[in-house]
């Protein structure tokens, strides 16, 4: 099927790192890879070019990244830094002189219309032009582009949303829990894209350790985590995780040798 190509665009928090007002060890480094932007990827293959979410980030993404379509964006959920580059996806709509095919739950493309109302509601005769998304409601597995995606279902606390693979890719972030029908969905995998947002617990999220103990469970051959936050240091945090595990950073690009599982 030819060769997919996954690029973090930004692998922090609904902060960022740094963070504003803070002067501890991560927010001050000078290591590149401690600097994160909201969390988000770009996948390509041949023909396409698709974003998991619109991170508040997008516009210095795309710039920073040379993004020169978006060819459809699949949404995990519509909080603020997953959603909010979304008004950004206007230049595609003007270089690809038509919308964007937006992919979503039910409940989160709803949201989607709350928050960007002036997209999805008549003219308010402003004259404003407004981001042109083409909103499909999703409950299983569709073809998008030549490939087959797989929504896989997650609990951000008590919150379900959605994680997506594609081939043996698995892009799973803002987990606090794998629902136990959803493994059966994860096997096989060459990459895994996991969040783990720092060493304590949180109600919402991954903690380091229990991203691991989730990865060895998953078992993929390579396994990336995202979503971090400024208590976590690249460098020495890498260097204790087990074999076949690492924290992603902004820019890190992998090629995938893509088969359907």
């Amino acid at each position: 099927m030819g060769r997919m190509r996954v690029t973090f665009l930004g692998t922090g928090t609904s902060g960022g790192v740094p963070v504003p007002t803070c002067d501890c060890a991560v927010c001050v480094s000078e290591d590149p890879r401690d600097r994160r932007l909201r969390p988000s990827v770009w996948i390509e293959w041949p023909g396409a070019s698709i974003l998991i979410d619109t991170a508040s980030d997008l516009r210095q993404q795309a710039l920073r990244f040379r993004i020169r379509r978006v060819d459809a964006v699949l949404y995990t959920h519509a909080h603020a830094d997953h959603v909010l580059g979304l008004d950004d996806l206007r230049v595609y709509n003007w270089r690809q002189r038509g919308p964007v095919p937006a992919y979503g739950s039910a409940q989160t493309l709803r949201r989607l219309g709350r928050t960007f109302w002036y997209a999805f509601e008549e003219d308010d005769g402003s004259g404003t032009v407004s981001p042109s998304v083409d909103r499909n409601s999703i409950d299983g597995p569709f073809e998008l582009l030549g490939r087959r995606v797989v929504p896989v279902p997650l609990l951000h606390g008590s919150l379900p949303i959605l994680g997506y693979r594609i081939g043996r890719f698995a892009y799973l972030t803002d987990v606090s829990r794998i629902p136990d029908e959803s493994y059966a969905l994860l096997h096989n995998l060459d990459l895994l894209v996991l969040n783990a947002l720092r060493r304590r617990p949180h109600p919402t999220h991954l903690s380091l350790d229990q991203a691991v103990a989730e990865a060895q469970r998953i078992g993929a051959r390579r396994t990336c985590f995202t979503h971090i936050s400024h208590e976590l240091m690249h460098r020495p945090t890498c260097a204790e995780l087990p074999a076949g595990i690492e924290l992603a950073r902004d820019g890190l690009e992998i090629e995938l040798e893509e088969a359907e599982p």
